[in-house]
């Protein structure tokens, strides 16, 4: 439980209590949200946990979207493939389940894809260049994934969620009316 004090006006003092609960695969609830001055049918809300709960591992399915930059939730399981974004991306580990992911990271000796392609890409094949190290995610922890580099992750144990920022491409799927709640 955590106490904030919020003045108020006049001088008076406020005290608002709330308790911050985080979601997981195994433990969510169905995304919503309370508004206060606005209309719902403005809005789309989904849940990463749940969308991620149904899908097969590594998929990236958009859960959010501003112009051309996206959210992506993604199921962490196993290994994934070789992915590269001619533009830096951001993965966030969402998911405490009872073991970190694993980023690892080459600088390519060449681009997989040219500047004009966004989103990320698979590479095909193993990635030829240097490595750049290991990135070790545990809930609530970000990575860099630069651009023009390789990456991977794995996911050792139950299976988790990472939170992927980047730029809408060919392997984002849009799945809206599947994932979003109506108001």
């Amino acid at each position: 439980m955590t106490t904030t004090t919020i003045p108020a006006r006049g001088g008076a003092v406020q005290r608002a209590s709330y308790t911050t609960k985080f979601g997981s695969l195994a433990d969510h609830d169905k995304g919503g949200v309370e508004l206060v001055a606005d209309d719902a049918r403005h809005y789309a809300f989904s849940n990463i946990f749940e969308v991620a709960s149904t899908m097969p591992a590594w998929r990236r399915v958009a859960v959010a979207k501003n112009w051309e930059y996206v959210l992506e939730t993604v199921r962490a399981e196993g290994t994934s493939p070789w992915f590269t974004a001619s533009h830096d991306e951001f993965a966030i580990c969402m998911d405490d389940a009872g073991s970190e992911v694993v980023v690892e990271l080459i600088k390519l000796d060449a681009p997989v894809q040219g500047d004009d392609v966004e989103g990320a890409v698979l590479v095909p094949g193993e990635p030829v260049g240097r490595p750049m190290g290991r990135i070790h995610l545990k809930r609530g922890h970000q990575a860099l994934l630069p651009k023009n580099s390789a990456y991977r992750f794995v996911k050792d144990g139950e299976p988790g969620v990472l939170l992927i920022q980047t730029i809408g491409g060919e392997l984002t799927e849009y799945r809206w009316a599947e994932i979003c709640q109506v108001v």
